[in-house]
């Protein structure tokens, strides 16, 4: 299996599976408040975690923990080679590449720089490798 792809799926199930909500309507949001175990009423005991997201207060901690976390697995993964293969071959086509030539999109899906990529032999190799593996969409 893909490495990068079994990463990715980790990390959504956990975010997935955290104690937070979006709404975008005040339905949504009764309903959010409610699958937190709050009333609508209890507002003060959550934090807005933008774009339409939200959290208790108590738990706002842990959210940020597991997002550096995620960052972090990444980023150690990103060594390896075959995996930097791997994740930038599925985000260049995620970001269509073969349409644009720009891995601007991709990279900032990776959270790397072009800077980082040019400084790093292993990150350079895969990026190229990655680049061949798309189909010329002409």
């Amino acid at each position: 299996m893909n490495q990068y792809l079994a990463l990715k799926q980790c990390q959504q199930k956990e975010y997935a599976d955290f104690p937070m909500f979006f709404a975008f309507t005040d339905a949504g949001f009764i309903e959010g408040m409610k699958k937190l175990g709050l009333e609508e009423t209890d507002t003060d005991k959550i934090v807005s975690i933008g774009n339409g997201g939200y959290c208790r207060k108590a738990d706002v901690d842990k959210l940020y923990c597991m997002a550096e976390k995620h960052r972090t697995e990444l980023a150690e993964a990103m060594l390896g080679e075959r995996f930097a293969e791997q994740a930038l071959t599925y985000e260049l086509s995620n970001h269509e590449y073969n349409y644009t030539l720009d891995v601007t999109d991709a990279l900032q899906a990776l959270g790397l720089t072009e800077e980082e990529i040019k400084n790093n032999p292993t990150l350079l190799r895969a990026l190229e490798k990655a680049k061949s593996r798309q189909g010329d969409p002409f």
